[in-house]
């Protein structure tokens, strides 16, 4: 019945006995397979119940419609001739050649209030305009969010440092700007977070504490970003935070005060990099390396093994390594109070450094920070401007910050066009 209703609506399709012919055939060697298949897999003593007339018909009919629907399926394809051929090629290549590419007016900068100074100057690195967006904190402390521009379709990158001062506000603005992209119905939304707050607690090292890293990202990928863009981040296990479907590059932000190192006439027999700490080791051995790679300076390498009181407070220090007449290079990802930092001068000092630099990416110069390094060994803390300074450390004169806009915006249009990230590491 089925073939022959199709017969009568479509008969330049089956204009043939021939091919009706095989389709009925087909049809019920399928039906009958299908029937001797189901009678071996049922018990014998459910057979009688199943196989009485109306299942019957029923269980007959829907293998014949089965099988005739996927017979009729393959047989409404004509054979491909050469001429069918090559117009299918051409369809081909038309569907690719008129596939849209990614331009810059695909591409939305905004910025949260955390650092605006620092997504100004990505949006200037890209030629793009920052994103018309209104923050306001309400009398009780909410905050709220309106953007006053079309981003339907959109490719949006939010620059958001979730850093001091106000660390929870960043965060939570962050997460309300995701929201509200993903309301308006932007295409693609990745969080640019030069400042990953929350990063040094990634792991329980006592018993009944949260893993707030791991939370923050779950927090994220909650509120629908696509990917995530962080420099340094104190782990860099915290990227397997993040489920396979939001990838999280973390870019280096060492890669910017390379060049100014190696303009202060460092030599490599008496130049030595060094971690105050030991889980920095390998952040240091990263940078002499890149030092060498890129400017000819061997260094030599050293580390500082501290034993903490607790939180900010350290009770002693050992050097592993000779300083004795050389300059040294500290390296660390983040300054926080300072106190690790100033004593590790002291340390260094003490044991000959002729002299003591410092390079961390993220300065954030909490409490007596600035004072501490004003009054240390150090003869200049060089950071980059992924945490806005505070009015104090910006008056101290020997607080060098660099910009890490232009690598910055170098990965959002690396992004954004599909290209490869991982360029960004190599050079």
């Amino acid at each position: 019945f089925l073939a022959r209703g199709l017969l009568i609506r479509a008969p330049p399709i089956y204009s043939s006995f021939s091919k009706m012919n095989r389709v009925f055939q087909s049809t019920a060697s399928f039906l009958s397979r299908g029937m001797r298949g189901m009678a071996k897999t049922i018990p014998a003593q459910v057979k009688t119940r199943i196989f009485s007339k109306p299942s019957l018909r029923a269980v007959g009919f829907a293998g014949l419609g089965c099988g005739a629907a996927s017979l009729m399926a393959c047989n409404l394809i004509p054979e491909a001739t050469p001429a069918h051929a090559e117009e299918s090629k051409d369809s081909v290549n038309i569907v690719l050649q008129t596939e849209e590419q990614p331009t810059l007016d695909d591409m939305k900068i905004f910025s949260g209030t955390a650092n605006y100074n620092l997504a100004s100057e990505i949006a200037e690195e890209l030629g793009v305009p920052l994103g018309n967006l209104s923050i306001k904190t309400y009398a009780d402390g909410e905050i709220g969010i309106q953007v006053n521009e079309n981003v339907r379709g959109k490719d949006i990158y939010i620059i958001q440092p979730t850093c001091p001062p106000g660390v929870n506000d960043n965060l939570m603005e962050l997460i309300l700007l995701v929201s509200t992209m993903r309301r308006a119905s932007a295409r693609k939304i990745t969080a640019v977070i030069p400042y990953f707050g929350y990063a040094r607690q990634d792991r329980k090292m006592q018993s009944r504490v949260p893993i707030s890293a791991a939370d923050v990202c779950r927090l994220l990928e909650a509120m629908g970003v696509d990917r995530v863009v962080a420099v340094d981040l104190h782990c860099g296990q915290i990227q397997g935070f993040f489920g396979p479907r939001t990838p999280c590059d973390n870019l280096e932000g060492s890669v910017v005060a390379l060049p100014h190192f190696a303009n202060l006439n460092l030599k490599s027999e008496s130049t030595i990099v060094a971690s105050p700490d030991a889980g920095g080791v390998h952040r240091a051995k990263h940078f002499r390396d890149r030092l060498k790679k890129r400017f000819g300076i061997d260094a030599g390498l050293a580390m500082i093994i501290k034993q903490r009181l607790r939180a900010n407070a350290i009770e002693r220090m050992d050097l592993v390594g000779n300083v004795e007449g050389c300059d040294v290079i500290l390296v660390d990802d983040m300054i926080d109070t300072a106190g690790t930092l100033t004593k590790a001068a002291s340390e260094l000092t003490a044991r000959g450094a002729k002299r003591v630099f410092a390079y961390a990416t993220h300065g954030l110069f909490n409490g007596p920070a600035v004072s501490r390094i004003e009054k240390s060994e150090l003869e200049q803390v060089v950071i980059c401007n992924t945490v806005p300074l505070s009015p104090a450390a910006a008056q101290c004169a020997k607080i060098k910050q660099l910009s890490i806009a232009e690598l910055l915006g170098e990965a959002i249009a690396r992004i954004h066009y599909r290209k490869s990230v991982s360029v960004l590491f190599k050079k």
